[in-house]
This record gives structure tokens, sequence and C-alpha cells, in this order.
């Protein structure tokens, strides 16, 4: 069975000298790199583990610490040191050991083996508790392949490490870079934290390729200027708008619209961005299947809807990942067609334009019920997102204390000039009165979650008491 080590390997032995990973000082080759690897996957305590916890700040010792796990059978399970101490210990219960910033903590109780397992990510469950996606190490080397037909990955490319490990960003940093012979850039969180010495830092150290969520780009497309080194922009993990990227559509760049849950690994659907125009909510297509996968829109039943029209997207291939760690209802979003093709349902609706690009709309269970008539709140988000005013914004339904729901709506002025009143006459040119939010809340930025979202649940509360009637 060929694995993530063993596609690391193969470029450790191709090319042997070409510098693999840098953080601060701190450079190595791929050789280097490699016997790196090879020392911390010796000191580990168990020799053939099933699963090692990784609890690191980002350095070349975290990423040399997931290839030794890797290296030694395990699939990694990694969480960032800042997450609440609950989060991690429930993440981290059925790991061998776990390998931290001070060394390592092994633990007696572990879970059993499965085989080709690569790594476990913890996303947000329904029932309160995270739930862990399985993804294989088959799942990786597919999507590193899907990269590299579509972005062609060169020696003297440079891959900017900047997500949290804890969502399939950093996977594509990660793998696509070092299974391809190129080069992974860990800049320090100081640096992360700052757009003006970010932009340096990639320019000193001649960054070609940033993958990140779309409000790093809505940073960048503020600047007269981002590095010239740079050739590929990838967005991915949340809607990209027009006018996050209208300053950077200028420029000499790739800019890249991606979709894909982590459940099917990384990315699904690519769709260029920097040469065409936004549809007329003012987001892009998610584009076409990546290679290796196919999405169909199928309704409820499973039956393929009719050309142009709104459904589930479903998606097939070999990103489709073992499903979630353990005995939870989402697991059913893991089926099997009458034809033996496995799919994975994403609860998001979407429909195919005549050119054959996916659109992306909404979550199926995003919509409410307002004074008797469907909304969509992510329709309303993108025609606030969309006024000339707004810098962003989300939407978000509260439900009163009689049970109704209402809309409202957080919004980043893109002026100290900003005008509600104007702004809900220029929506009311584009919605139904029953679609204009309830209530606005300026703010001068949106609260993000560690993965590099908004944070809808940090966002304040607005209350509202609903209407007895006798």
């Amino acid at each position: 069975m060929r694995t993530i080590y063993d596609a690391f390997k193969q470029q450790v032995k191709a090319r042997p000298n070409a510098l693999a990973v840098m953080y601060d000082n701190e450079q190595l080759t791929y050789c280097e790199l490699d016997k790196m690897v090879t020392d911390i996957a010796e000191s580990f305590p168990v020799k053939h583990p099933s699963r090692v916890g990784i609890v690191m700040s980002h350095s070349v010792k975290m990423i040399a610490t997931i290839l030794a796990a890797l290296k030694s059978g395990a699939a990694y399970v990694p969480a960032e040191p800042s997450f609440p101490k609950k989060r991690i210990k429930y993440m981290m219960e059925d790991c061998n050991f776990i390998v931290t910033d001070r060394g390592i903590n092994a633990q007696p109780n572990a879970a059993k083996k499965v085989g080709d397992l690569a790594y476990i990510l913890y996303t947000s469950g329904t029932t309160g508790k995270p739930k862990g996606v399985m993804v294989t190490n088959r799942n990786v080397l597919h999507y590193v392949r899907a990269f590299q037909h579509e972005f062609h990955p060169q020696p003297g490319d440079r891959m900017l490490q900047h997500s949290v490990c804890s969502f399939d960003i950093f996977v594509e940093e990660v793998f696509t870079t070092l299974l391809s012979g190129t080069t992974l850039c860990i800049p320090s969180e100081e640096t992360k934290a700052d757009i003006h010495r970010l932009m340096d830092y990639i320019e000193h150290n001649r960054v070609t390729m940033l993958s990140s969520f779309p409000y790093l780009l809505l940073e960048m497309n503020k600047l007269p200027q981002i590095p010239r080194c740079l050739r590929l922009l990838i967005s991915g993990g949340d809607v990209i708008r027009g006018k996050y990227i209208d300053h950077l559509r200028t420029q000499d760049v790739m800019i890249y619209n991606t979709y894909g849950p982590s459940e099917t690994t990384v990315c699904a659907s690519y769709f260029r961005c920097d040469n065409t125009e936004p549809l007329a909510d003012g987001t892009f297509p998610i584009g076409k299947a990546v290679l290796g996968t196919s999405i169909e829109i199928l309704n409820d039943n499973l039956q393929p809807v009719k050309d142009g029209e709104i459904g589930e997207i479903c998606i097939f291939g070999d990103g489709i990942s073992l499903g979630y760690q353990g005995d939870v209802p989402e697991n059913e979003n893991f089926t099997t067609m009458p034809d033996g093709r496995r799919v994975y349902r994403s609860g998001d609706l979407g429909y195919y334009l005549p050119d054959g690009n996916l659109a992306f709309l909404h979550r199926k269970d995003k919509q409410v019920m307002i004074m008797g008539k469907r909304v969509e709140s992510d329709e309303v988000e993108n025609v606030l997102c969309d006024q000339r005013e707004v810098e962003t914004a989300v939407v978000c339904p509260q439900t009163d204390t009689d049970g109704l729901s209402y809309l409202v709506a957080y919004v980043v002025p893109r002026s100290k000039h900003f005008s509600l009143a104007r702004l809900k006459h220029s929506l009311a040119g584009h919605l139904t009165s029953f679609m204009i939010p309830e209530y606005f809340v300026t703010m001068s930025s949106l609260p993000m979650t560690p993965n590099g979202k908004v944070d809808r649940r940090a966002l304040p509360i607005v209350r509202k008491e609903g209407r007895l009637y006798a």
C-alpha cells in the first residue's frame, strides 16, 4: 500500500538537497527533514501506534512529527495548543500518546488500529461535541494528484503555511508541497497576525502560493500592491465575493475559488476567478470537480434534478473519507448509490450553470420562515455584502420568545461615513421588505474561529420579545 510517507520518501530520494521546510532561521532540506522524521519516530514510546496526538506550535519539528506519525503507520490527530483544554482532551482520548512542545505524554488507552488511516480532523457536531473525520492515506494522495493536475507546483515554488492544523487547508499546504518537491514556509504567529508583516515575509522568502480563507484575501485586497512573487492565491472554506478581490484581480496573480467539505478531503471543485466576473449575487461559482472526483446535483431521493435546477451537492470519487469516528448520526451522510458508488451528501444546495460550472447557494438547514414566507439568510447576506457601503457582513436568523424567526445583520462598514438609512434604502431595491433584517449591528471586525471562519457564536445576541395574543 502506497502511503503519504512513501510519496514523501520519493521526493527525498529525488531532491535530497532541495529546501523542504523553513521556519525563522531554521531551514531543512528534504534529506535533513527525513532524518528528523526518523529520529522522532524512533523516540515514540509505542513502536506501532494507532493514533498519535499532536498539540504543538507551528514549526519545523511539528511538521516532522506529523510525518513521523505517518511513517510509524499511525494516524495523527492535530489540535492547536490554544484550543480549550476540554476540547483537546476530548479529541485526544483515543491516542496512544500526545506529542507537545514539551515532549511526549503517554496514554494507556487507544482505539483499534484502522488500516490506511492518515489523520482525524475534528469539526463541529450537532450534538455539541466535535466529530472526527477519518481521512486515509489514499484520500490524501488523491488530493495531491488533483492539486498537481490543476496548479502544477514546480521546484522553486514555495507555499505559505498559514492555516491552523485542525483545518484541511493545512493538509493542502503541507502535503501538496512536500509530496511535490517544493518548499513549505512557516511564518511566526506574530507575522501572521499583521498583514503588512505577512506580506513582507512573503516577499522576503519568495513565497509563490498561498491558500487561505477569503478574509485574508480581503485584507490583501486593501493593499496598494501584493508581492510580485505570488503566482497563486487559493480561497476556500467560505464564500468569496467579487468585492473581496476586485483590486487583486487587476494584478498578475491567479485566484481560485475552491469548495469541498473535510469529509471529501480538502477540495472537491475548483474555479478560477481572476479572469471572470462574479455571478449576479456577487459571489463566484465553485467550478468543476477536481481530478478523481465527480459532483452531481440530486434531490432528497438521490435522483438527478433537471439541468439548472437546485438540489443537494453530492460528491463521489477518491476523496470520500472513511466517515466519522464512532457511531454518530451524521454517518448517514455517507451512503451507497444503487449502482454501488459511494457518495457523500454535503447538505449544501447548488445548481449547475449553463457552462458546466457549479454554483453554491447555501446550506439546506439555513432556511427560515418570516411572516409565513421562506427566507434564505445566505441570500440576504449575499445582497448585503454586495452593497457599496459594506466591507463584509453576516446575517444570522434568531428566534423570539414566541418562536418566530427574525434576521440580524452584523455589518463591517467600508468607511466612517456609513449610513444605515442609506443601506436599508439600497437593500429595498433588491429584497422584499420581509427579507430585510430587522436588526443591524455595526462592528469594526467580525470575530473569527481559530480555523479562520466567522465565529457566529461569538457575535452579540440581539433578543426580541414576541407578541403575545389573547
